[in-house]
């Protein structure tokens, strides 16, 4: 008799044909794709975790999925062994792994991976995106990402936490108009998105996906960011700023348009905080003292006049403040007794003392509260109280206050919610608050995800982000 046999390797196909007559046992048998592992099993929710899928006949593969999402940087190391990175996720809990391939069909882990809370522990606000810190290190962004300021490798808008890529381990962000700055436990900075002007502390590129050290080998204590520059503080208490300097607020008493390295801050003076508006700088000694430098267009020095300086001047009112926050072009801060001040551009009420009137020396903000923290967005401020509660002041008009409405306010007003807080940002048009349970709120303008709870829509009350417990 005649034996003919067609084997179809590529296809994972192999049958067998008997002549006519004999007994034919032998049936067709594929080899398909199976899905055994993946490890680790477990990752948070902003993705970003590196993963190994095990199994069998991985071959001409076309997609792996965890959920309904495709595994970023994937690699088929061998028929049974796939390397990627796991996507973000909006819901916690458990998903499918999926492999498929365009000759071996689909094989399927069923529940393999499960998605975890961030729990977080800092926070940071920019011009349109936003930050936290979990307590591992790991940093999450979300938002606005035109220029890379997420830091995750892309160019792409995220309206959850996406993982900061490089796989530092960071102790404090800062968020700036485009870009973003983080702190190494220890004290080595990290930039990323839009240089221009020399923000990111480093002249070789335009801008960076990834973070980027800052030149100089300077070890930090604390940054601060701002549209296109950025200050840092030695644990001396020295000052030092690069980027932008078009109206002196690098506070080295040049002319110089810009700088893309580090820069000492004029006047030997020790910081014990640092905070960037969008044109000026301030700094609080240990003594309680702020000195404030570069544009000074709308009194946002608080020395009494309306001219720049290209180094620090004395805030007026020999006041004893222990807390201070720049808006774009305000500044406010805390005496040690917990009373508020602001200073400079007003038209909104961020000032928080029942006027629209500008002013270049500290007033009052209304209200006798007592607060422990501040912070300051584009036109609006807000002040944390010891108990936790959140109040606002100021430009609302897309939520940014928090209690519901969009109607502006010259005084401070309740965050809906009643939630208590331990942190505050603000930044541009949005404010976020940290909660002691680890979970961020967030509430305001949302136009490129900067909320972080999945979603474009403005918010005039506090939404979780998505991810975060």
């Amino acid at each position: 008799m005649t034996l003919t046999r067609a084997v179809a390797i590529g296809a994972g196909l192999l049958t067998a044909f008997l002549a006519p007559g004999c007994n034919n046992s032998m049936t067709p048998v594929e080899l398909t794709i199976t899905v055994t592992g993946v490890s680790p099993a477990t990752g948070p929710l902003a993705g970003g975790t590196s993963v190994t899928i095990t199994g069998s006949n991985f071959i001409d593969v076309t997609s792996v999925t965890i959920g309904d999402r495709e595994l970023s940087g994937r690699t088929v190391m061998s028929s049974t062994q796939i390397i990627g990175t796991a996507p973000a996720a909006t819901s916690t809990g458990a998903r499918d792994v999926v492999v498929t391939s365009s000759s071996h069909g689909a094989g399927t882990c069923s529940g393999c991976f499960t998605y975890l809370s961030i729990p977080a522990v800092a926070i940071a606000t920019g011009g349109a995106h936003t930050c936290g810190l979990s307590n591992t290190g790991a940093a999450y962004c979300w938002g606005d990402n035109n220029w890379g300021q997420l830091g995750n490798g892309s160019f792409t808008n995220s309206s959850i936490p996406v993982a900061v890529s490089a796989g530092l381990g960071f102790s404090a962000l800062a968020t700036g108009g485009v870009h973003t700055c983080a702190l190494t436990s220890a004290g080595a900075a990290y930039c990323w998105g839009y240089n221009g002007f020399g923000q990111l502390g480093n002249s070789a590129v335009g801008y960076s996906l990834t973070p980027l050290a800052v030149s100089g080998n300077l070890s930090f204590s604390a940054l601060a960011t701002a549209v296109y520059y950025t200050c840092g503080r030695t644990g001396s208490g020295a000052a030092y700023c690069w980027g932008d300097n078009e109206a002196g607020q690098l506070g080295d008493g040049s002319s110089t348009f810009s700088r893309p390295a580090p820069g000492a801050v004029s006047g030997g003076l020790s910081f014990s905080a640092l905070a960037t508006g969008e044109n000026h700088a301030c700094g609080l000694t240990s003594s309680g003292a702020a000195y404030c430098w570069g544009s000074n267009r709308y009194g946002e020095l608080g020395n009494g006049s309306f001219s720049d300086s290209s180094i620090p001047v004395a805030v007026s009112g020999s006041l004893s403040l222990s807390a201070l926050a720049a808006g774009a072009r305000h500044t406010c801060a805390g005496t040690t007794s917990g009373a508020a001040y602001c200073w400079g551009h007003n038209p909104s009420g961020q000032l928080g003392n029942g006027t629209t009137d500008s002013s270049s020396i500290p007033v009052a903000v209304s209200g006798g509260l007592s607060f422990s923290a501040l912070a300051t967005g584009e036109n609006h401020t807000c002040g944390l109280t010891s108990s936790g509660a959140a109040y606002c002041w100021g430009a609302n008009s897309s939520g940014q206050l928090g209690n519901g409405s969009i109607t502006n306010t010259s005084t401070p007003i309740a965050v809906s919610g009643g939630l208590s807080f331990g942190a505050l940002a603000a930044g541009g048009s949005v404010t976020c608050g940290l909660t002691s349970a680890a979970a961020v709120y967030c509430w305001g303008l949302n136009n490129f995800g900067q909320l972080g709870d999945g979603t474009t829509t403005n918010s005039s009350v506090p939404v979780p982000v998505a991810g975060l417990p």
